[in-house]
Formats: C-alpha cells, structure tokens, sequence
C-alpha cells in the first residue's frame, strides 16, 4: 500500500526552467486584453457592483484610499463582500466568485469551515473573546503545534506575522548578542520599521522606508533571491561589523514563491548560518500548515532555529500570529517570572485570545483530520496543468507554476523586474504593474476572485467540477489577449 501523501507538494517544481520563462516573459511586450474586451470586462462593475462602489467610495470619507487591507484594493475599485463560505464569495451586490484568494492563504478548510466556526462560538459564549488571563486552548496550541513541527519546542503566539517577524528578530538580537539581519530581497516579512526594506523589489532598500528613520534599517540588510555567493559576501563582511544575528527566508521563496528558490537553497542557507553561528528564521506565514502539517521546513527536511506563523495558525480567524523555535532562544520571550538569560521584552493584551487560540487548536485539529492541505494541494496541481494547456493552445508567453496549493500565473512578468536593470524596471514596471491589474480585473468580471491577478490560494473545497468551471473563465480571458 502507498504511503498517504502528507504534503501539498507532489513534485517541486523545475525552477531553472520557471525562470527562463519568466525572463523570456519580460523580454516581449505586454500582451493586454483587447480594448474591446476590456471594455466589456470593465462595464461589469458599471452595471453589476453599483452597491460596492457607493461604499467603498463613501469609505474614502473616512478610510484612508477606501480599504484597510492591501489585498482588498481591486482595480477598477474594492469589491464589497457579504459572504464567504467554502469555495466561494458573495459582495453586496449578489454577485458570486470562485475565491481563490481565500484571505490571502489562511483558509486552507476553504472559508467559514462550519466544523470550526461552531466549536469557536462554544468558546465565545462561554468565555468571551479575551480575558486577559490564561486559556487552556493556549497550551492546547502550543502542544499541537510542538507536535506537528517538532523544531518549535516552545510557541508564543502574537497578534499578526508581523508583530511575530519583530519578536523573532528581537530574540535572535538578544541571543546572538549580534545585530545585522540579513533577509531576501523583494520578500515580505510584515511592515516593522526594520523589515521594510527590499521590500517587493529586490534591490530596492530603504525605497519603500517613508516616515522610518535611516537608523531603524541600518542593521537590516538584503540579498539577492537564490544568490548563496552573495549571502556568504555578507556573512563574511558581518563578523567585522557586529555580527550576523539572523538570516530570514520564505522557505519556497520570496511573495510566496513569486520568486521561487531552488529546492536545495534552504538546506545551504541552513549550512551557511550554522557556519557563521547565526540564526536562521523561517517565515511561514502563508506555508505554514499550508504546505502540510509539517509546514515547509518538514517538506524541505531543515530545522530553523526559529519560526514566524501568522494567516493558517488560526484558521484564519483574528490575531493571527505566532512564533516558536529553539528553547534556549524562545525563553528570551517568557512573561512574567522564568525566563533564562537576558529578556527581551514582548507584549500584546489580545495576543494568546481563547477566541485565537481555541480557533487555531481546532482548525489545524480538522486540517490534520482530513489531509486539507494535500487535498488543496491537488487542487493546484489540477489548476496549473489546465492553465498550462491553455497557454500552450494559444500560444501566450505567460508562465504558470505551483507549489503544492500556491499557484502563479505570470502574465506581466513585473515581480522579475529588479534593480540589477535599472532602466528597465524605470520604463517598465508601471505599465506592466497595471497590465496584471487588468487581468485581475478581468478575472473578477469573470466571477474569479485572485491575489493581484497573478497569485491564488487553493482550499480543500476547490473539488474538480470548481477547477474545470474557473479554467473555462480563464480561458475566456486569456483568449481576449493580444500583443501591444
């Protein structure tokens, strides 16, 4: 009998032959929809989403741009939505999508799973939300969690990635007595002061960096995606300049793999930190749990020192964050009496919630229960094959690939444009930028819900009838393309 498959990703993609076609990609024109079609795409939202225009234009009033979260800005304006179950979303004018946004990645049951929705209103009535005091679901998490990634001996849960990015980094600090951070350029790791650098564009540095002080980027530092020649450059020139505290990655590369690593890079990232006594940080806010129960790091077959959650912890419930790893580095985070050594200093009133906690303890419950992310994994392998086919029949230089559940469908090419060419990037990333704009647009008008129109999260309710009906959408759309 065949061993049960116990991660998303059946076979790791050819990643030497992804970024040839990637660079082929951004070495023509934009191919754009046809301005007739697009026309036809856009009178959609004229005619069919009147209601989540008047609001999302009355929230500009009193909402800075409209929206509060950057996935909910859609061209041409934010979709209001009302109701997500499964599958599929409703907004306020009635009409229905295909979500494969799914909250950005954290749904990976699919949207208000009813096993786990019932379970956390239990809680709530019982308890409230918050009571500032301990839960036992925190140590319910904490013992699962430790269970299923056997590096995370100690877990402490945060708000959001990003508060657990500004722990991680604060405790590899305190451990290592070192400073300098070394992260991938163009990976996104939360918006703290010192991770808002090589931020989406690798190259870029402090370019994103408004209302941050130069002081709070001065031991953050970048390096190329996949480039271990470069990474061993900064390690070396660190030990004369305070030390390398942490390397952080997105373990299948950086925008959830937008830029994909080869398979062995962790496994030499990992080399090259033991090498250098430092820490390496594995940023699974979207892999983790998404990947397997195992996360990345049991995919890859490496063992962090240190592991940032948020999105999948909770089942996509809020405050959804967290951090584990190593016992002797995670005791710099204790509350309260017990910790060893120095302390460095965390908090959070909503952090550790029942609400949070019971929510993250039952969905990774039901997650390990029904194999959810091998399910969604399929799921995405269903999809890239069938947007493969459709590229290969009408003969685009669009580029599609997975991991596991994550699927990509490059068409603008604009996350391979870099400051290593810098005219190009100059003269090319607005018009590419809003390219993929059009076709996230044109997706929507099509009933088809995605991540900036080139990125989409699978969920173990995407079945096959789901996937075959959104590839003839697809190929709708991408049959309205010509060359510029």
């Amino acid at each position: 009998m065949a061993e049960e498959q116990k991660y998303a990703i059946s076979k790791w993609p050819d990643t030497a032959k992804i970024y040839d076609r990637l660079h082929a990609l951004v070495q023509v024109p934009p191919m754009t929809i046809r301005r007739d079609k697009m026309k036809e795409y856009l009178d959609y939202y004229d005619t069919k989403c009147t209601k989540s225009r008047a609001l999302t234009d009355e929230a500009k009033n009193y909402i800075p741009g409209g929206v509060q979260h950057n996935l909910a800005f859609n061209y041409p304006f934010p979709i209001a939505i009302e109701k997500a179950s499964g599958a599929f979303m409703g907004d306020a004018d009635g009409n229905q999508y295909i979500d494969f946004l799914q909250a950005g990645g954290p749904t990976v049951l699919g949207s208000n799973y009813a096993p786990v929705r019932e379970k956390v209103a239990e809680v709530i009535n019982e308890s409230g939300p918050v009571t500032g005091l301990f839960s036992e679901y925190e140590l319910k998490l904490a013992k699962l969690v430790n269970r299923l990634v056997p590096s995370v001996e100690m877990l402490r849960m945060f708000g959001s990635g990003t508060e657990a990015v500004m722990a991680a980094i604060r405790a590899a600090r305190t451990h290592t007595g070192k400073r300098k951070i070394i992260k991938v350029g163009g990976a996104y790791h939360g918006w703290s002061d010192s991770m808002v650098y090589g931020l989406h564009v690798p190259g870029t540095g402090r370019f994103e960096s408004k209302g941050i002080p130069m002081g709070a980027t001065g031991n953050t530092e970048e390096v190329f995606p996949n480039d271990l020649a470069g990474l061993r450059r900064l390690l070396i020139r660190n030990r004369l300049r305070g030390g390398t505290a942490a390397v952080i990655v997105e373990p299948v590369g950086p925008e959830s793999g937008t830029r994909p690593v080869y398979k062995d890079y962790n496994q030499k990232v990992r080399e090259l930190c033991d090498e250098f006594g430092t820490l390496l940080i594995f940023d699974e806010v979207v892999t983790g749990f998404r990947l397997g129960m195992g996360c990345a790091q049991g995919y890859f077959g490496i063992k962090p020192d240190l592991t940032v959650f948020g999105k999948c912890i909770t089942g996509g419930y809020p405050m959804a964050g967290g951090l584990g790893g190593r016992r002797d580095v995670m005791m710099h985070l204790s509350a309260g009496i017990g910790g060893t050594g120095e302390h460095a200093y965390v908090g959070g009133t909503l952090t550790a919630n029942p609400l949070s906690c019971a929510a993250g303890y039952f969905a990774l419950t039901e997650m390990e229960r029904t194999n959810a992310p091998v399910i969604a994994g399929r799921a995405g392998d269903r999809l890239t094959k069938g947007l493969q086919e459709i590229i290969d029949r009408r003969k685009l230089p669009f580029v599609a690939y997975n991991q596991g559940s994550i699927v990509h469908l490059e068409t603008a090419g604009v996350m391979l444009l870099d400051f290593r060419h810098p005219l190009q990037l100059a003269k090319e990333l607005k018009p590419r930028n809003h390219m993929m704009q059009e076709m996230g647009a044109a997706y929507m008008s099509q009933g088809i819900i995605t991540l900036a129109g080139s990125r989409m999260y699978m969920s173990m309710a995407d079945t096959d009838e789901i996937i075959d009906d959104a590839l003839r959408r697809f190929d709708t759309i991408l049959g309205s393309v010509e060359a510029t």
